[in-house]
């Protein structure tokens, strides 16, 4: 159940990402979590108001996309390739948590719950041998329904 605050939004840099009830390991960025309702115009010939009725139509989830510094674990790519190979379980529940700057109670104040998502994309990278950044890895992800709790 999401936690309210009066005067002061939570701020973003405290979350947590779990698969399938398994935490996978922090991640720096999440974006494009997201839904949306499709509208549909009609109108009868025999309307009396010129004008036409909206209504709702199907429920569209945004793709979302997670960054992180690469750990050395295959869990994500283990993931996708399930995606590509065909198999049942390549469909699974993440939830993203957003926790309170304090973690007080070490609950999470927000869960983002994302229902039958399957790995879309896979990116290592960008690799440079002159640079000084973290080496990357990005994963997009697509699901089919959007929950609060």
């Amino acid at each position: 159940m999401p936690t309210p605050r009066e005067n002061r939004p939570y701020m973003q840099f405290n979350f947590q990402v779990q698969i399938d009830n398994r935490d996978v390991g922090g991640f720096q960025e999440i974006s494009g979590i997201g839904t949306e309702v499709a509208v549909t115009e009609y109108r009868h010939g025999n309307d009396k108001d010129n004008n036409v009725r909206k209504l709702s139509g199907l429920n569209k989830a945004a793709d979302v996309t997670l960054k992180r510094g690469i750990l050395g674990t295959t869990a994500l790519f283990e993931w996708i390739d399930e995606v590509r190979t065909g198999k049942a379980s390549a469909l699974k529940s993440v939830s993203i948590q957003l926790y309170s700057e304090d973690r007080s109670n070490d609950q999470p104040v927000m869960t983002w719950n994302l229902k039958n998502a399957r790995a879309l994309k896979l990116t290592y990278g960008p690799l440079n041998a002159k640079g000084n950044d973290v080496a990357m890895e990005e994963l997009v992800l697509a699901y089919e329904r959007l929950e609060l709790s």
